[in-house]
C-alpha cells in the first residue's frame, strides 16, 4: 500500500541522523539539520498540459490522506504557506535550509512537531510543464 511506504519513509527518515553536508540519497535529499524525500513523482505535462490540474488534485488528495494518519500520531497540522518565505529570498535574505529551497516549488505544507523535530508534507511543482511530487521533510530546522 503506497500509504504504508510512505508513512515507512518518513519513520526511516525521522529515525536518520543528518548529514554534516548537502548531498542526494535515493530518497530525495538531505543536509545539515534536514532530509527530504521525494514520496512520488508524477509524469510531466509537455504532451498534455490540460491534465496538470487534475494530477494536481489528485497529488492534493494524496497529501491529504497521508496528513490524516500523520494527524493520529500528532495531532492536527499547521498549515504553513511558504510564499512569504519565497518573497523574503527573492529579496536577498538568507534563508536556513530546507525551507529556502521547498519555497522555490512549494506553496504550502502540513507541518507537525514531535520529538524535537518537524515534518512536513508539501506538493512540489517547479514549472507548469514540470512534474508534481509529494514531498516528506523531516528538519531539526525551525521554519522562517
Amino acid at each position: 500500500m503506497t500509504t504504508a511506504r510512505h508513512l515507512a519513509t518518513i519513520d526511516l527518515l525521522r529515525s536518520r541522523p543528518f548529514p554534516g553536508q548537502r548531498g542526494r540519497s535515493d530518497a530525495g535529499g538531505s543536509g545539515p539539520g534536514y532530509h527530504v524525500a521525494e514520496l512520488a513523482t508524477s509524469e510531466d505535462f509537455w504532451e498534455d498540459p490540460g491534465r496538470a490540474e487534475e494530477v494536481a488534485e489528485q497529488y492534493e488528495a494524496e497529501r491529504d490522506a497521508l496528513a490524516a494518519c500523520l494527524s493520529e500520531r500528532w495531532g492536527e497540522p499547521q498549515v504553513f504557506a511558504l510564499w512569504s518565505v519565497f518573497l523574503r529570498g527573492a529579496r536577498g535574505e538568507e534563508l536556513p535550509e530546507p525551507w529556502g529551497g521547498l519555497a522555490a516549488h512549494v506553496p504550502d505544507v502540513h507541518l507537525w512537531r514531535a520529538d524535537g523535530r518537524w515534518i512536513a508534507l508539501g506538493v512540489s511543482q517547479w514549472d507548469r510543464e514540470l512534474p508534481y511530487q509529494l514531498l516528506a521533510v523531516v528538519t531539526e530546522t525551525d521554519p522562517p
